[in-house]
């Protein structure tokens, strides 16, 4: 099939690429000529593991190419796929669907022949219907209809995920563009991965009240975490204990800074203001939405009690500062709150990530940074593990111990065994672990 993907962002470049992958031919548009430029020289412009092989891949084999312009893409498509931003609105925090609403002017100007037309970026229930009431103001006599397909893709994980789905949602109830998708998505019938075709709305929801839950996940082992550190248990124990559980599952039950990224942030305040427009307020999305805002303020200030009270004219060393590990996505990472809370308390703030630093570098200007974790932790008065980068997790803490200038780790990621670190001299507070930290006399 041919098919044209309208944005080449994070969901539009990976879709596009697995799409190819898949034997499609495939052209993936995007108005920054730069970034265009750059995909044509092989160069990503986002960090996901194994998708510079794959699009190099797939572009030697003729089946994806990019552009700046969709008329052509768009005239000899089958599907078209708008895959551009939705981000949080200033003021009110529903999505922007700007980008969304012209990209369907545009695909209505270049039509020709029936053609579906697939929303891919996350919007909310309702969006369906206005692009294609657009698409056929625009072009009144085209023959097209307008689906639903919400990606789910892990940032880090993303093109498993595409291959290896653990469903593929289809919001339609035109025969015709059913039969596109089946077929769009055919080569994944022998990983039996299922298709769920619901009406349009209800898609789009799907969407929404998935990442609404999982959010709602992290909220709750968070704040368990942080009973567990008050009445002294510990909090992956008690996350194993209910997650061996069928009905509640073990993923997505990990204690530390809160959630962050292109995702869970935005759909719950554009889910929440969803509910309240049609006045059916969520109250458990809105308590995750301000739960997780405050944890990320509150691990400058945990940070500070594990320094004694005060960290004014210490430094402190953040290993870590993208939102999750194999990405260099910086949106609502809580490194940001963390690093402008420990500034505020009067701390120097050193950094080192494996790869979010140039995104990281024009978000924290007041912040240094470290070429690797050893030069990051020099002279440190504490070293805070943010992130859970594999890079982090075999650190050689004696020569940690011996480089910092006072052996303090406060570990929001747990990746650490607490006795292994009092053996090494650290002061050491993790997450959900205890009330007042592991310590031992410093040799």
């Amino acid at each position: 099939m041919r098919i044209a993907m309208i944005g080449a962002g994070y969901v539009g470049l990976v879709s596009g690429a697995c799409l190819a992958d898949f034997g499609h031919d495939v052209v993936c548009i995007d108005r920054d000529p730069a970034k265009i430029a750059a995909l044509e020289a092989g160069r990503m412009p986002i960090y996901e593991p194994g998708l510079e092989a794959l699009v190099a891949d797939n572009v030697r084999q003729g089946r994806l190419s990019f552009g700046t312009t969709l008329k052509e893409a768009v005239a000899e498509a089958n599907a078209v796929f708008i895959a551009v931003g939705t981000p949080s609105r200033r003021g009110d925090g529903f999505a922007d669907l700007s980008f969304v609403y012209d990209a369907a002017r545009e695909i209505a100007g270049a039509l020709s022949g029936y053609t579906v037309v697939v929303t891919k970026s996350t919007v909310p229930v309702g969006t369906g219907d206005e692009v294609e009431r657009i698409v056929r103001e625009c072009a009144p006599r085209a023959d097209f209809a307008v689906v639903s397909n919400p990606e789910f893709l892990r940032e880090g994980a993303a093109i498993g995920d595409f291959k290896r789905p653990d469903r593929i949602v289809v919001g339609t109830e035109d025969p015709r563009a059913e039969a596109v998708m089946r077929e769009v998505y055919r080569p994944l019938y022998l990983n039996a991965s299922p298709i769920l075709v619901t009406g349009r709305r209800t898609a789009e929801l799907t969407k929404y009240a998935a990442n609404a839950f999982l959010a709602a996940k992290i909220t709750f082992i968070n704040e368990m975490a942080d009973l567990c550190e008050a009445v002294g248990a510990d909090v992956q124990a008690v996350a194993r204990g209910i997650g061996l559980d069928g009905r509640i599952g073990t993923k997505f039950l990990h204690a530390g800074p809160g959630y962050g990224g292109s995702c869970f942030p935005k759909d719950t305040l554009a889910l929440a203001k969803t509910a309240q427009d049609h006045g059916m307020p969520l109250r458990i999305v809105e308590t995750v939405v301000a739960v997780n805002d405050q944890r990320k303020r509150a691990m400058a200030r945990k940070v500070i009690r594990a320094c004694g009270g005060s960290v004014r004219g210490k430094t402190v060393a953040l290993l870590g500062l993208t939102f999750k590990p194999d990405t260099d996505d910086m949106r609502e990472a809580p490194s940001l709150a963390i690093a402008a809370g420990l500034q505020d308390a009067g701390a120097k703030v050193r950094a080192y990530d494996p790869e979010g630093m140039e995104q990281a570098r024009p978000l924290l200007p007041t912040v240094a940074f470290a070429d690797d974790a050893y030069s990051c932790a020099a002279e440190a008065d504490a070293i805070v593990i943010v992130t859970e980068w594999n890079a982090f997790r075999g650190l050689d803490l004696e020569r940690l111990r011996r480089v910092m200038r006072t052996p303090v780790m406060v570990d929001l990621r747990n990746i650490y065994d607490p006795n292994a670190a009092l053996r090494h001299g650290f002061v050491y507070q993790g997450v959900g672990r205890s009330s007042g930290g592991v310590s031992a006399p410093v040799s």
